[in-house]
Order: structure tokens, then sequence, then C-alpha cells
């Protein structure tokens, strides 16, 4: 018996197709970033809240400087176009426990079930041992189908294996199950700097425009590149926060064999 408990906070519209994306914190928060950005850019409705005690026994500190317990979340947007309908998975935390994670994969994908889903889409960060610049995207899926939609034409890399280890958590977790239903799953997976307060604005703005190039989403990247000059440009990136960053890698680099260039994302 599952653990999970969905609260219906609207009435699902009936629709006879849709498309799941999630993005839940990860390596750089690649994933969350992408999809906070879309539901905001497209005003999404949220239609589940999704609750459970397996969630991290935690609250968090809020704008009003008040506490909220973690928080999962499901948004829906109706299609406009040649824009497909949209299920967003958003949320502040993960499941710490495996069999929670596979209990609330499967409720997901009982969600998309319903909503009569032919696609989830899953997005994260690969980490690696310096701040990229340009990050690269890499693809994968359940199927060959789905992962040459989004790699063929894109500069979008298909080659993981020995580059990329286990996708671990919810990303990797809906794309198996998925499978077991006959569901396209696919993974988009972003560079970024693998340290747990870097933000990876950079690598959520390319997936926001493969996304936007493959689903016809509209969404506009500029407020990304507003955001990343920010960050940039804040007190937490301060010439002696990036020492610190610069002294990481160097240990890094001091380590035997140096930093490792395979990477593993989480998440």
């Amino acid at each position: 018996m599952s653990q999970w408990k969905i609260t219906k906070l609207a009435e699902p519209p009936n629709v006879d197709s849709c498309i799941l994306i999630e993005g839940l914190p990860g390596i750089g928060n690649v994933g969350k970033v992408v999809v906070d950005f879309i539901i905001e850019a497209l005003e999404a409705e949220r239609i589940f809240d999704v609750f459970s005690y397996h969630l991290p026994h935690s609250v968090f500190i809020n704008e009003n400087n008040l506490v909220e317990l973690p928080s999962i979340e499901v948004y829906f947007k109706g299609s406009e176009g040649k824009r497909p309908n949209l299920l967003l998975l958003a949320g502040n935390v993960q499941p710490i426990e495996e069999v929670a994670s596979y209990e609330l994969a499967e409720s997901v994908l009982d969600i998309v079930e319903r909503f009569r889903g032919s696609e989830v889409i899953t997005l994260g960060g690969i980490g690696v041992s310096t701040i990229p610049k340009k990050p690269r995207v890499y693809c994968t899926g359940n199927c060959r189908e789905g992962v040459l939609k989004y790699s063929d034409g894109s500069r979008v890399s298909n080659r993981l294996f020995g580059v990329v280890g286990p996708i671990i958590g919810i990303s990797g977790l809906l794309l198996g199950l998925a499978k077991k239903r006959r569901i396209v799953g696919v993974s988009l997976l972003a560079e970024t700097y693998a340290h747990p307060m870097f933000l990876g604005v950079r690598g959520a703005r390319e997936i926001v425009r493969l996304l936007n190039s493959k689903l016809a989403l509209g969404l506009d990247v500029r407020m990304l590149d507003f955001e990343i000059k920010r960050l940039e440009s804040r007190k937490g990136m301060r010439k002696r926060e990036k020492d610190f960053l610069n002294k990481s890698v160097a240990f890094l680099k001091q380590r035997k064999g140096g930093p490792r260039k395979d990477v593993t994302y989480i998440g």
C-alpha cells in the first residue's frame, strides 16, 4: 500500500494526451530551476499536492519568516498551438528512502495515465569538477525513439555510457517504471558544477532552449539570462567565494589520479 497522499486542489481537465516534465531538486537544482521557470512563465495551475511521512524530517523558512512543510506538487497547463498539454512535477524535496522513491514514482505515473500521458521527461544536472561556461546537455531514455526525438537536429549528446553513472532518485525511476507501462521516458541532463551551494542556471537555460525547440513552449529565455547575470554579480559570487571555488577545484586536482572525468547524476 502506497504511503503517499494525493490531494486534489482543482478539477483535473479531461484531455486525450499530455507530457509530464519532472524537475525535483538534484545536483545544481537544474531540473527544479527549469520546471519552476516553466510553471511561472506559463502560469500553470496547481492541481495536486503530494504528501508523505517519507519526506525529509524538516521544515523550510519562507519569505514571511514562517515555516512550511516539504512539498511536492503537480501543475497543469493546457495545450496552445503546437504546445502539448503539460503536467509539471515540482517541489523542494525528494523522498529520502528507496522504497518511498519507488512509491512516489508509481503514484506520479498513475496521474500520468489518468491524463492519458504519452511521454515522461525528467530533468537534472550532471556534476563536473569546474564551472561550465557552455554546459553540454545529454539525453537518455527508456526507448531509442524518445532519445532521438530530443537529440536529432540538436547539439544534445545521446552517448552517455561510460560517461554518466546511475541516475538516482525520481528522475531515474520514472524512466524505468514508465517503460513497464509502455510510456516513453526521456531524461535531459545538463552539466553543472558539483558544489552543494551552486545553482546551475546556465545548464537550466540550455534545457529550456531545447524544450522550447522540441515542444514549442514559447518561453522567453532572456529571463534566465537576467538571472545568470544577477547571480554572477551578487555578493554570493564575490571574489572570496570565487577563490573558495578555485581552491576546491585545486584540491580535487591534487587527489590521487586528479578529478574524475566521469560524472554521476543524483536526483
